[in-house]
């Protein structure tokens, strides 16, 4: 089955690609950094405030509810735009939400502010991801979109840790800020380096929700949502499981967090390649691994190397499912790509959420920090199972 792709213009020059890929990836950066950074500086923000640390978390929570409401709803309401232009409004946006954040004078300000953050976040990867996989031939569109996604993980290896650090020493408001400049140079590396990209003919609000029509787009993001949800039980509580379960002292969380970004980046490069070459296998790969890897941190936790090691595992295994499924849903709606590929986005937010809330009721249950494995193992066999069920509902 082939993708919206075909419709695309010729292939730009390798320079011209390159460059193109990169700016793409630099907007991934900025997303990943406002997303994940506020976790880092909920002390901060709740200091300022004179409110509660889980008060405070409610940012984190509104900025997942934008990207779940945001990725759709752009997606079909700019359907007809070109594409180069939506994806330069998108990171304005982002930027205007960072600038909120930023200078929100109140709590309640800042939740609005972090919910505006959050709107351009599915819709800017699932359109980029379209955007990069026209950038080159049919078979190398897996690479692509890895490259795309190779922004998010450098975020988590690079940009979360060093603008905590920077938060944490000259304000939480400066992260933020620095987001925003990093949005802005986003939007004028895309408009200096990204070919123009016409929406398809007959692209619409209509045309794009036929995508939800099809089941294996059901399929796919039930899987993202079940699947990804055992790697979200376990790095939702990775400082307590560091400090707690491994014995390592409080000063180790960063560097574990770090291994994790490592993996993530190092899944985003290489993945793609697999993804090229398979993309049901890699999905059945990914998920196989995520499942392992989890056991094997739940029955090692309290051993320092073994469960290092087993988080950037982790990090590697899900960076890939989480390209392999991009493409998969590309692929089952190859009409109407962008409210598909940007809803993949939705759904991890979904996966997020409920994978920290079950990881949180195994805890609450007095079974300990290192049960939130075994909820990961549960949740990875459970999206085996669904995507082992599209694929047989697909040969009939």
């Amino acid at each position: 089955m082939t993708t919206t792709t075909a419709t695309a213009p010729t292939t730009p020059t390798h320079r011209g690609g390159a460059a193109a890929m990169s700016a793409l990836a630099l907007g991934g950066f900025a997303i990943g950094t406002t997303e994940f950074a506020t976790m880092g500086l909920l002390p901060q923000v709740a200091g300022t405030f004179d409110i509660s640390i889980p008060t405070a978390g409610h940012a984190i929570s509104l900025y997942a509810l934008g990207v779940v409401v945001g990725a759709p709803l752009i997606a079909c309401l700019g359907a007809r735009l070109p594409r180069k232009g939506l994806l330069i409004g998108l990171t304005v946006a982002l930027a205007v939400g960072n600038g909120l954040s930023a200078a929100a004078p109140d709590e309640g300000l800042l939740m609005i502010a972090r919910f505006v953050a959050g709107l351009p976040h599915g819709a800017y990867f699932g359109i980029a991801a379209v955007v990069a996989a026209g950038l080159v031939p049919p078979e190398r569109r897996g690479t692509a979109v890895a490259r795309v996604m190779i922004g998010l993980t450098l975020a988590n290896l690079v940009g979360v840790p060093v603008a905590t650090a920077a938060g944490q020493r000259v304000g939480w408001r400066a992260a933020y800020v620095a987001v925003a400049l990093i949005a802005v140079a986003t939007a004028l590396a895309v408009a200096r380096w990204l070919p123009r990209r016409p929406a398809p003919g007959d692209a619409g609000m209509t045309a794009e929700l036929r995508a939800f029509r099809r089941p294996q787009v059901w399929f796919a993001l039930v899987t993202g949502m079940v699947g990804f949800g055992g790697m979200f039980a376990v790095y939702s509580y990775v400082s307590p499981l560091t400090t707690e379960v491994a014995g390592l002292p409080g000063g180790a969380v960063p560097w574990v967090l770090a291994v994790f970004g490592l993996g993530m980046t190092l899944g985003a490069a290489v993945g793609g390649r697999f993804v090229d070459r398979s993309v049901m296998g890699t999905v059945f790969g990914a998920l196989v691994s995520v499942t392992v890897v989890l056991a094997v941190f739940g029955l090692t936790a309290r051993l320092p190397a073994a469960a290092v090691g087993s988080v950037f595992l982790i990090g590697f295994a899900s960076q890939v499912l989480a390209s392999a499924l991009q493409v998969r849903l590309m692929d089952a709606s190859p009409d109407a790509p962008s409210l598909a590929s940007s809803s993949n986005h939705s759904a991890l937010n979904v996966a997020n959420g409920a994978g920290a809330w079950l990881g949180g009721l195994a805890i609450a249950a007095g079974w300990g920090y290192a049960a939130t494995a075994w909820v990961g193992v549960g949740l990875s066999l459970a999206g085996l199972a669904v995507a082992g069920l599209s694929v047989l509902v697909e040969r009939r």
